[in-house]
């Protein structure tokens, strides 16, 4: 009975952790918008844009342990492992188009990035 308890309170953490990671990837992709509209209009912009595709890097990765840890606590299927770590890697092809100025791909792929995430944060 104690043992059914600890492991549908840590399920129920591992979940708000998810929650919470899926919220912080979306919020962090949707300042990435903003934060490229004032790369083309302020001279900070360049920088915020630059600090915020490192927090939204950092937030892919939170969400990939959130779900790898609410997988193995919770059990289930290893899908949204899968899902996370595809979003890492469109995180990763999104950093590199960016380094690279190839805005006919970044900032489409972005929009996609942005729609997926308020998707994964909707089925949640």
């Amino acid at each position: 009975m104690a043992t059914q308890m600890t492991a549908t309170a840590n399920a129920q953490r591992s979940s708000s952790f998810l929650q919470i990671a899926i919220a912080l990837q979306t919020v962090t992709i949707f300042l990435q918008a903003v934060s490229a509209g004032l790369l083309l209009t302020s001279s900070y912009g360049e920088t915020l844009h630059s600090a915020g595709a490192r927090v939204m890097y950092g937030a892919s990765m939170l969400y990939v342990v959130a779900t790898v840890l609410a997988w193995r606590r919770g059990g289930g299927s290893p899908r949204p492992v899968w899902y996370a770590s595809g979003f890492l890697v469109l995180a990763s092809v999104q950093v590199v188009l960016g380094i690279a100025h190839v805005p006919s791909v970044h900032l489409p792929l972005g929009v996609l990035m942005f729609g997926l995430s308020v998707l994964a944060l909707a089925r949640r």
